[in-house]
C-alpha cells in the first residue's frame, strides 16, 4: 500500500485519472483573490487589550489570522520545515514502515486524506503524529531522519504554549475569564500533520486538500515560506494566504465555533498545488480531551441567542468526522440543536 505515496513516485507528466475532479468541483484558480490580506497580529505589541481586540475581530470576521513575534524561535521553525522535507525524501523502504490508511493510528504516514472513504484522491502525502503527552508518543515516532524526534519534540512544546496563550486571548476577547476556554477543553490533546504537496502537472484539475473545516479547537500552521497554497473562503470568494516571513497562520476549528455558540467561525479552507514547486506545511492541532463536553458557557447563551449546537463529547465528534469524506458537508452541521 505504501506504493500509493506520491513522494515515492516518479514525476508525473499528466494527472492520474483518480485525482481529476469533476468540472464543477475544480478550484477555478483564476478567480482566487490574491491581493486580500488575512489579519496580521503582533503578539508582542505593548497594549495587550488591543491585541485581544484584534484577535476577536479576526475570529469574527475571518476565522483566520497570522501571528508574528509569537515567541517560537525562528531557528526552530526552520529546522522543523527542514526535517519534514528530509523525511519525505527518505527511501521508499523506510517510509513503507510507517504507512497506514487507518485513521485511528497514532503515528501514520498516508496519502490524500481518508482513502478508505474517498473516490477522488488529493495531491498530498502526510505524516500524522500524536504529540501530547510527548513521553507517551515520541518512542513511536520515526527514527529517521536522525534529528527528527529531537527537533519535532522541541517544536511541539513551543507550539503548545503558543496555542494555550492564544486560547487565553480568545477567551478574553469574548468577555470571558482568561482560562475559561482552556478549562472547557479539558486536558487537551495535540496532533500534527506534516503535509507534503509534490509539484503537480495539472493543478487546475485537483486539490492538495479540498474545502473543509478543522474538527479540533485551534490550528497553528507553519507554512512553507516560499510556496503559497492555503486559501480561505470569505464572502463567497477564495482568498490566497501568502506566506509571511516567520509567521504562523492560526485558524479557528469546529470546537471553538461550538464553544463560542457560533460567534467565532470555523471557516472553509483548502490547499491548492503548484506545477513547478513542491510544498511543505506543518499543521499543529490543539484538541479537546476526548471526554470534554462541548457546550458554550452560559454567558454566551441568551433568549435571543440560544444554543446553536447540542452538547456532545469530542470523542463522539471525532469519530463522526473520520467516518465521512473530507469534502462532505461540514461535520458541525450534524450537531445543530
Amino acid at each position: 500500500m505504501a506504493g500509493q505515496l506520491l513522494s515515492t513516485a516518479p514525476d508525473y507528466h499528466s494527472l492520474p485519472e483518480n485525482y481529476i475532479r469533476p468540472e464543477d468541483q475544480r478550484p477555478l484558480l483564476a478567480e482566487v483573490v490574491s491581493d486580500a490580506h488575512i489579519p496580521v497580529i503582533d503578539l508582542r505589541a505593548p497594549d495587550r487589550s488591543h491585541v485581544v481586540s484584534q484577535i476577536g475581530h479576526a475570529c469574527r470576521s475571518y476565522g483566520f489570522f497570522q501571528v508574528v513575534n509569537h515567541g517560537v524561535p525562528v531557528e526552530l521553525m526552520l529546522r522543523m520545515l527542514g526535517v519534514a522535507l528530509e523525511f519525505f525524501r527518505l527511501p521508499p523502504t523506510e517510509k513503507a514502515k510507517l504507512y497506514s490508511d487507518d485513521p485511528a493510528k497514532k503515528v501514520r504516514l498516508s496519502t490524500s486524506s481518508n482513502i478508505r472513504k474517498e473516490t477522488i484522491r488529493n495531491w498530498r502525502d502526510y505524516l500524522r503524529l500524536h504529540c501530547y503527552p510527548l513521553e507517551e508518543y515520541v518512542p513511536e515516532w520515526p527514527c529517521d531522519p536522525s534529528s527528527f524526534k529531537e527537533v519535532v519534540s522541541a517544536y511541539c512544546k513551543e507550539v503548545r504554549q503558543l496555542g494555550l496563550r492564544l486560547l487565553e486571548a480568545i477567551s478574553l476577547s469574548l468577555g470571558l475569564e482568561e482560562d475559561c476556554l482552556v478549562k472547557a477543553l479539558g486536558e487537551q490533546g495535540q496532533h500534527m500533520a506534516i503535509n507534503y504537496y509534490p509539484k503537480c502537472p495539472q493543478p487546475q484539475l485537483t486539490y492538495g486538500l479540498p474545502a473543509h473545516t478543522d474538527p479540533n479547537a485551534l490550528t497553528i500552521l507553519l507554512p512553507d515560506p516560499d510556496v503559497a497554497g492555503l486559501q480561505v473562503l470569505k464572502d463567497g470568494r477564495w482568498i490566497a494566504v501568502d506566506p509571511l516571513a516567520n509567521a504562523f497562520v492560526i485558524n479557528i476549528g469546529d470546537q471553538l465555533q461550538a464553544l463560542t455558540n457560533g460567534k467565532y467561525k470555523s471557516v472553509l479552507h483548502r490547499a491548492v498545488v503548484n506545477p513547478e514547486k513542491e510544498r511543505i506545511s506543518v499543521a499543529s492541532f490543539l484538541c479537546p480531551s476526548n471526554y470534554a463536553i462541548i457546550s458554550p458557557p452560559e454567558r454566551l447563551i441568551s433568549e435571543g441567542s440560544p444554543a446553536m449546537y447540542r452538547s456532545y463529547t469530542y470523542e463522539e465528534y471525532y469519530k463522526k468526522f473520520w467516518s465521512r469524506n473530507l469534502d462532505d458537508e461540514p461535520c458541525l452541521e450534524m450537531f445543530q440543536s
